[in-house]
């Protein structure tokens, strides 16, 4: 796992721009596409939209989810909704590229199971994202695997359906889709992440108990993380990742 630490959340920012950038131009100079699979947040949207200003080849670039509240499509809680915005409305990326996953349809246990099977046969027959971008909530969830979810279980499905969190079920990769990942970025800011940040370095990844800290469940190959001041202040000045 690399670390990278920069001053302040629009550091991050355009620091994560340019990784995301160089990342995606390489998977398509490599394998003639790129698949990846963006999360929601503050900091990731500056993030995406000094992406979406960048030159690529984005004709040959696919932008998945990493998860999305089970709410209407017109719901600003809806992440799709922003990445629409930023990666569509703009003519940036083909509006055919951006896969938006299926929650507001009536069987989401069925509908969550062909967004992964849809996904997989884009990626070749299965489900491997050449980049995904996560983010850490406080309580130590990230995509939406949040504390003692019964889908922190889950070893088969790449993409499930959580039980409530802050008001609503979550559509969500699982750790065997996440786990897969070529590359995996996490953009952490905030002090309020400190503690958790913190843990996720100090304990590392797959450790066999992590139902109270979901993020520990994500592997430490092929992971970069790009933090603020503010988040990395409680790590030891001596440490390296």
């Amino acid at each position: 796992m690399h670390l990278i630490i920069e001053p302040n959340a629009a550091a991050v920012a355009s620091r994560c721009a340019e990784w995301m950038a160089a990342a995606i131009a390489d998977d398509v100079a490599e394998r003639g596409r790129a698949v990846v699979a963006l999360s929601g947040g503050r900091t990731p949207w500056l993030a995406f939209t000094e992406l979406s200003k960048c030159k690529l080849p984005w004709d040959a670039t696919h932008v998945a989810q990493v998860d999305e509240r089970v709410v209407l499509a017109d719901d600003d809680r809806r992440n799709a909704k922003l990445m629409r915005k930023i990666f569509v409305e703009t003519a940036v990326l083909p509006a055919a590229h951006l896969h938006e996953m299926p929650v507001e349809a009536t069987d989401l246990d069925a509908a969550a199971t062909r967004y992964g099977e849809q996904l997989a046969q884009l990626c070749g027959g299965r489900l491997w994202f050449d980049l995904l971008q996560l983010g850490l909530g406080d309580d130590g969830h990230t995509a939406s695997l949040v504390p003692n979810d019964p889908v922190l279980a889950e070893r088969e499905r790449d993409v499930v359906v959580t039980g409530a969190y802050f008001g609503t079920r979550r559509m969500t990769l699982t750790y065997p889709a996440i786990n897969r990942a070529r590359r995996i970025l996490w953009l952490v800011t905030g002090a309020n992440k400190s503690a958790v940040l913190t843990a996720l370095l100090a304990r590392g990844g797959n450790t066999e108990d992590y139902s109270n800290m979901p993020a520990l469940g994500v592997s430490r190959e092929r992971a970069t993380i790009i933090a603020d001041a503010a988040a990395a202040q409680d790590l030891p000045a001596d440490f390296t990742a």
